[in-house]
């Protein structure tokens, strides 16, 4: 379905930057379309490219929130399933749920410990609840932990969802960064890509996907989109360059959604056999009427910056990953996700514009 889109076809702008007029932008319109912005808003309103600051308004809730993420304190629910039900089928039955791996593996990447040392981490915090309860092993937390479901906690936004989308590397083997420096290093270095994407307005990961550094970006929009609930309305998506597929835009506009994907420098319009190729069609006009650097900043691409942070963040409780095999790095990569997710929960700074 398209947004907007005018009957007069390539020679227009979509109907949504007529809004321009209301920032203090006049545009003209003639019998072939709009084509002339007040060249008085771009001088004072795009000329100067300053970046805007910005002051922080819950600094009070923000401070208490960042106390509470170094707080040691550490809470077993009693009533929390340690133990599995019988499953019903034929052969020995877990020993522990995977509620209980994945909060043993959580301890482990919040304290950077070994499989051996979270066991006896956990059984000396358990000894200090006084709850009687079996502690796994190190050969069960690493049998388990490629096989596990890890549950990604969140609080979920009022009204649509708009996502934040991209993508970074973190090394999986190799030497630091030092010893490759001075030494050039033994062995080839292997890396992960870690796709996510997270909401706007909470900052919580909603998405994450893991494959090998061969991987591109583009084909893993779909699969991101696809963790996103069905019931779950999705406002917008916003993704870099990369992003710039038919794939990626008719997978956005089957979600009902809105894409915020800045075309590609010489980018030509698609045929228009799709929801997904006219919206990204509107873009490419846009751009060519407004220029690359204002309609970026109009359409709010900017905003991408945030999804950027997160990945520091995650960057943060390691610049590597513990796990060789690569589900279990799926695995440790998903448990720093609900990790931070936690953290975030916790509260965030309420920001707007100084002056």
């Amino acid at each position: 379905m398209s947004r907007g889109l005018s009957p007069r076809g390539r020679g227009s702008l979509p109907f949504r930057f007529l809004r321009l007029s209301s920032a203090g932008a006049l545009l003209h319109k003639s019998p072939c379309g709009i084509h002339c912005v007040n060249p008085v808003w771009q001088l004072e309103g795009m000329s100067s490219w300053a970046p805007a600051k910005y002051k922080t308004t819950n600094w009070s809730a923000y401070n208490d929130a960042l106390r509470q993420r170094g707080s040691l304190t550490i809470r077993f629910d009693p009533e929390m399933t340690w133990r599995p039900p019988p499953t019903g089928r034929r052969g020995r039955q877990p020993s522990f749920s995977d509620a209980a791996i994945q909060t043993c593996l959580t301890l482990k990447v919040l304290f950077g410990m070994p499989l051996r040392q979270t066991t006896g981490f956990v059984e000396s915090l358990l000894r200090l609840a006084g709850l009687n309860w079996a502690v796994p092993d190190y050969s069960t937390l690493c049998r388990r932990q490629r096989t596990l479901n890890v549950s990604l906690p969140y609080r979920g936004s009022c009204g649509p969802l708009n996502l934040l989308i991209d993508s970074t590397g973190i090394k999986a083997e190799g030497e630091g960064e030092w010893n490759a420096r001075k030494h050039g290093g033994p062995k080839r270095r292997i890396w992960r890509k870690i796709h996510i994407g997270i909401d706007e307005e909470t900052l919580e990961v909603r998405a994450v996907e893991v494959t090998t550094s061969n991987i591109g970006d583009a084909p893993m929009l779909p699969e991101l989109l696809d963790q996103i609930p069905p019931d779950q309305d999705i406002g917008s998506v916003t993704a870099d360059g990369a992003y710039d597929t038919r794939k990626c835009h008719d997978a956005i506009a089957a979600r009902g959604a809105h894409a915020i994907i800045p075309p590609r420098k010489n980018a030509k319009p698609w045929k228009p056999a799709s929801a997904g190729a006219i919206a990204r069609n509107e873009a490419v006009n846009a751009s060519r009427y407004l220029g690359r650097a204002i309609g970026r900043r109009w359409s709010g691409y900017h905003r991408r910056s945030r999804v950027e942070t997160k990945m520091n963040c995650i960057k943060l409780l390691g610049q590597s990953l513990m796990a060789r095999d690569f589900d279990r790095q799926v695995a440790e990569i998903q448990v720093r996700v609900a990790v931070l997710n936690r953290y975030t929960a916790l509260g965030i700074p309420v920001t707007e514009p100084a002056g």
